[in-house]
């Protein structure tokens, strides 16, 4: 009788497990769908903020006419690559959440959120994923073009280098989200908590690696850019996909524990916040 009970215990808890997977499943394919739908709605808007990003092709004809002096240790063809893979990393960690939460926030719009039981956050989460998954075409078919007018700079990277390169870039948008979403949950505080983040820009511009490569920092520069999140972002995922030295376990575990820090300050203020709020409703 005892071993009867114990199995039926073991399935119904089993059954319970089941039904919250289905249940998880089921939101995420509705929220992703949903905001995959919203988003095409947009398609000749996300071919421009998909050209927006070419920022790093810009600096990839600065430096791969100043790589011919022989000064920085990389070729032309290097920073070519370097910086092309730069622009497809931009395509697939931008982030905008600060500005939308922000909003939700100051015009009393997250109070119906709320009522849901669902954490706000999964909306913005599901709607940048979808975004990516709208915005990939536009994102290959300019790779394609890069190639067509550099077609000296193609190359094959290995297996492992690709399965690496993949993680990295969704642990680098990983950390880009949390870290812009801790500053937007200051917008509880203060109505222009995009002001932290515009600030927080210049840092990211200078130290992410989309400027220049960090092998063209001075050592003692480098060394300590590497202990912050900046690099983490662009510049460590970039390496392992172009094939420049690289410390890749270390650059993991101070990716994660990044991702650790700024989760457990978000839920943090997630909390404090909402006993602050006072939007319409709330």
């Amino acid at each position: 009788m005892t071993n009867l009970r114990q199995s039926n215990s073991k399935i119904n808890h089993f059954q319970a497990i089941g039904k919250k997977l289905t249940r998880v499943l089921r939101i995420s394919a509705t929220l992703l769908t949903s905001y995959y739908a919203y988003m095409l709605e947009y398609r000749a808007e996300l071919f421009l903020w998909a050209l927006s990003g070419s920022l790093p092709l810009i600096l990839m004809g600065v430096w791969t006419q100043a790589a011919q002096s022989g000064q920085f240790g990389l070729t032309p063809i290097d920073f070519a690559r370097y910086f092309l893979t730069v622009f497809l990393i931009r395509q697939f960690t931008v982030v905008w959440v600060i500005w939308e939460f922000e909003k939700e926030v100051v015009e009393g719009r997250l109070s119906p959120r709320l009522l849901q039981p669902l954490d706000p956050v999964w909306h913005h989460v599901f709607s940048h994923i979808s975004e990516r998954f709208a915005r990939l075409p536009f994102a290959i078919a300019l790779v394609g073009l890069f190639f067509f007018l550099y077609p000296q700079a193609f190359w094959i990277p290995s297996l492992g280098s690709s399965i690496l390169f993949i993680i990295a870039v969704l642990l680098a948008f990983t950390l880009r989200f949390l870290i812009q979403y801790t500053f937007a949950l200051f917008a509880f505080w203060t109505e222009r908590a995009n002001a932290i983040e515009n600030f927080w820009f210049l840092f990211y511009l200078f130290f992410s690696g989309l400027i220049a490569p960090l092998e063209t920092f001075p050592p003692i520069v480098r060394n300590i850019v590497l202990w912050t999140p900046f690099p983490y972002l662009i510049h460590f995922p970039t390496s392992l996909i172009v094939g420049l030295p690289e410390n890749v376990g270390r650059g993991f575990l101070i990716t994660v524990g990044w991702c650790a820090l700024f989760f457990g300050l978000n839920r943090w203020l997630w909390r404090r916040g909402l006993k602050q709020y006072s939007g319409m409703g709330a």
